[in-house]
């Protein structure tokens, strides 16, 4: 059993074989997908994936590398993240490589999100690209650590995983990890606590090693968990289940798949 902590299934690609995903990951044993929202003009169609499935949840956010797109702000985010499936805000956070220039709108932003969380007691999902110094800081000054949640994607060091971890919050590995550039990132994976991995497939990017080349979806990520499991010695069933259970608990949702 495993469960894509964060996919991308409203995109162009993804979105016109919704049906054909699910029965996918039904024959790879993956259970539930979070889908993330990214915009404010695309969140409708990420909470209709969440509302129409049972197996699939959503957040709701505005990604850090829109620069011209309608701002969220404290009552938009709020009052979608009551709405049922709605169980995470996000994605937010910085990034330093993609956008150059003055990006205090994009800390502002990232504040927002933070501030939105604390208000309604959900975990963030924070995406930091070339940022972790600035990322860890406006973390700790908003009080996240009342929350929690994910650093997806994960492609940082040790000492920033450490630094989220100290805070409540999860490391998230993608394909990247099966790259095979990647060791020092396998090293991370490594070292991190089993209870504080998640996976994640972060589609339709990032296909996972056999997957090279091709759109990534959810039913990708066991091949993730599987170059975790073999870093760890341990078995894929072994680490699907743990990231399962470390999801359901993140989240605070009851999923009667998982193992007590």
């Amino acid at each position: 059993m495993f469960i894509d902590s964060h996919c991308h299934l409203d995109f162009d690609g993804l979105s016109q074989q919704t049906d054909d995903i699910l029965a996918r990951m039904k024959a790879a044993q993956v259970t539930h997908a979070l889908c993330i929202s990214v915009t404010r003009t695309e969140f409708p169609d990420v909470l209709r994936l969440a509302q129409t499935h049972d197996n699939l949840f959503a957040t709701v956010g505005v990604h850090p590398d829109y620069e011209d797109t309608l701002e969220p702000d404290m009552q938009w985010l709020c009052e979608n993240a009551a709405l049922p499936k709605v169980i995470g805000i996000g994605e937010t956070g910085l990034d330093y490589f993609r956008l150059q220039g003055d990006l205090e709108w994009q800390r502002e932003r990232f504040r927002t999100h933070i501030r939105a969380a604390v208000a309604v007691g959900k975990p963030l999902i924070v995406h930091t690209r070339s940022a972790s110094e600035d990322t860890i800081r406006i973390l700790k000054e908003e009080g996240a650590q009342r929350v929690g949640g994910v650093l997806h994607c994960f492609t940082e060091t040790w000492d920033v995983a450490k630094a989220g971890m100290e805070m409540g919050f999860y490391v998230s590995f993608s394909g990247i990890v099966t790259f095979k550039n990647a060791e020092s990132l396998r090293e991370v994976a490594r070292q991190m606590p089993l209870d504080r991995i998640l996976i994640e497939t972060d589609s339709p990017y990032l296909a996972p090693v056999p997957m090279r080349g091709k759109t990534n979806e959810p039913s990708f990520v066991p091949h993730v968990a599987a170059r975790i499991a073999q870093e760890r010695a341990m078995s894929v069933e072994e680490l699907g289940a743990i990231t399962s259970a470390n999801f359901a608990r993140l989240f605070g949702i009851k999923l009667d798949t998982l193992p007590a």
